[in-house]
């Protein structure tokens, strides 16, 4: 994934994707779909697709990142709670008109992520900026 990263900063995103969709295979077939590499693999590719704008692409990978996560890592682990805030922030600017979906999917990650991590730890707050980005579009 690091030579793909390195492709996304430098802003070429579509050089970035044949090779993480590449990493993924490779990770899927050598360690499994729940390894925790493998997880972020889809994770990144998930990122990839959704900085695209293929909001469609996006969703099923951040579903199986976060399901997988929790699966392996449990609720309280750092990577399952960014999954949530992705999954999340994702299904709210999909439907922004309708953002209850979203809300149910973050249910408290932001406070746990505090709880768990700090309050000045990165996942706690891109949690809480999603958090508060729903709650806007709920009007709250």
């Amino acid at each position: 994934n690091s030579l793909g990263h390195l492709l996304c900063d430098k802003g070429d995103i579509e050089g970035a994707e044949p090779l993480y969709r590449e990493v993924l295979k490779g990770n899927r077939e050598t360690l499994g779909d729940r390894h925790p590499d493998t997880l972020a693999s889809i994770a990144c590719l998930g990122m990839l697709l959704d900085d695209k704008g293929d909001l469609d692409g996006a969703e099923p990978l951040y579903r199986e990142a976060l399901d997988g996560t929790r699966e392996t890592l449990g609720d309280r682990h750092m990577y399952t709670l960014g999954s949530i805030g992705n999954y999340a922030d994702l299904l709210c600017r999909r439907d922004p008109v309708h953002p209850n979906r979203a809300r149910t999917a973050m249910g408290d990650a932001p406070e746990v992520a505090r709880e768990v991590l700090g309050a000045v730890h990165l996942v706690t707050l891109v949690s809480e900026a999603n958090a508060a980005r729903i709650g806007i579009a709920l009007g709250d």
